[in-house]
């Protein structure tokens, strides 16, 4: 009764079907695998091109404001004001890490890498 051949037929299909998906499956993972990996990659340039264009901003502003102090406080003393500025921010950066750099980017990377 139980080992007729149209059992064993079944039984054969079903075999090939699991393989079959289990392949797929790790075909998906492997997909899956290369678009966080590349999400990963493109986020992290991002970053990087915005992040330099930042810092060149950051240094003609510096510039600016140092040559827009220099007749109220002098030439060498306005350069001063701004790299103290500068000073206070990386203090304050310092300070506050976690919650402002820390968390967000676990956040980020979490969001990330589990988003199906």
């Amino acid at each position: 009764m139980f080992s007729n051949d149209r059992n064993i037929e079944t039984i054969g299909q079903l075999v090939e079907a699991t393989k079959h998906y289990l392949g797929l499956q790790r075909e998906y993972m492997k997909l899956d695998g290369i678009e966080k990996v590349v999400r990963l990659i493109t986020a992290l340039i991002l970053v990087a091109v915005l992040s330099l264009l930042v810092l060149l901003i950051l240094i003609y502003l510096s510039f600016a404001a140092a040559y827009a102090l220099q007749p109220v406080v002098g030439k060498a003393w306005a350069f001063v004001i701004v790299a103290a500025f500068y000073l206070f921010c990386f203090l304050l950066l310092l300070a506050f890490r976690k919650k402002w750099i820390e968390r967000p980017v676990v956040r980020f990377l979490a969001s990330l890498l589990m988003d199906k």
